[in-house]
């Protein structure tokens, strides 16, 4: 008797193993962030009529944040340096929302313009009196070679991706002490702590993210319902393949390819909006492989640089054949055509 329900609890075992096995196949996020999504509490319960300051939202990732609380009845700072952009994003909102007019602030912003920060933030907060989330969003990302590329490209990559979204943070943080609460999400990268070829400045501004974000987490420890929360996507499709900056100031990406094959911005943003609802500290949203990848860096770093060899030398060759640097890994890409 003994025997048999031994049979059944391990057979009980592997059923449950097998199913889990399944679902981490065809996961496109972080266990915890995935738990989250099914039974924690939605963007809707704790977004809506809040203030959230959006930077980079005239394009991809951020402009679908917009739209998806601007659904929820969030009141938005959009901003981007882009103001006809930002624009067509508030019309937008505003007819897929019944927010009003006042409701959204159109606030044009360069991140690399320090200097301006101070007087934005002012901005914002004379318009709403708060700012319950600041989103950081705004940054470009970059397809070069390290040896071609030129030191000037890394060093705006710092000032941009890093550097900027230091600024606003700070000027924004003094605040959010004072009344003790509010959230602090920044959009890194899986590149924000594994390493990425074709990205050594991008890879290495979000790495500089991380270890910020990590650090003044801890330092708010007095202030247990400030929030600062890591997302970090894989592939996406958005302009930021588009917009990258490639070996030179000023020079455009020669192709941007295919980028059907990546998550939708939609599902992005709906994970990024339930983790912010469910306090996650650090969010990984991807598709297999780019997940399995996220893992294999957390547990078993000596079998990562194997793999980020193996699959590293395929990405170069992508890009050197004129497709997208993400697609094909697992098959022989074509070469680039005159």
């Amino acid at each position: 008797m003994d025997i048999c329900w031994l049979c059944v609890g391990l057979a009980g075992t592997a059923v449950y193993l097998l199913v889990q096995f399944l679902r981490f196949i065809f996961a496109d996020a972080d266990l915890t962030l995935l738990w989250a999504a099914r039974f924690g509490k939605t963007p809707e319960s704790k977004f809506r009529g809040k203030v959230v300051w959006i930077t980079g939202a005239s394009s991809g990732i951020g402009e679908e944040l917009s739209l998806q609380l601007a659904a929820i009845g969030t009141r938005l700072v959009l901003s981007a340096r882009r103001e006809n952009e930002l624009e067509r994003v508030k019309r937008l909102c505003l007819e897929r929302s019944s927010l009003k007019d006042e409701d959204i602030l159109v606030l044009p912003l360069d991140l690399m313009d320090r200097a301006s920060h101070p007087e934005k933030t002012a901005a914002a907060l004379e318009h709403f009196g708060d700012i319950d989330v600041l989103i950081n969003n705004g940054g470009r990302s970059q397809r070069a070679l390290c040896v071609d590329a030129d030191v000037d490209v890394y060093q705006a990559l710092m000032e941009l991706n890093y550097l900027g979204t230091v600024s606003i943070t700070k000027q924004v943080l003094p605040h959010m002490i004072r009344r003790g609460t509010g959230i602090i999400a920044t959009v890194s990268s899986v590149a924000g702590f594994v390493g990425a070829p074709l990205a050594t400045g991008y890879a290495a501004s979000k790495h500089a993210l991380q270890g910020f974000f990590n650090s003044l987490r801890t330092e708010l420890s007095d202030c247990p319902n400030i929030l600062i929360s890591n997302i970090c996507p894989g592939p996406v499709i958005s302009s930021i393949v588009q917009n990258a900056f490639t070996e030179e100031l000023g020079k455009p990406v020669a192709t941007a390819g295919d980028q059907t094959h990546k998550m939708s911005t939609e599902r992005c943003v709906h994970l990024t909006l339930v983790g912010l609802a469910n306090r996650v500290k650090e969010m990984w949203i991807a598709e297999q492989p780019f997940l399995l990848f996220c893992y294999v860096w957390q547990y078993t770093p000596t079998l990562a640089w194997y793999l980020t060899n193996v699959l590293g030398k395929k990405r170069v060759q992508n890009f050197k054949a004129g497709v997208d640097a993400d697609s094909a890994y697992f098959s022989k890409p074509k070469a680039k055509t005159s």
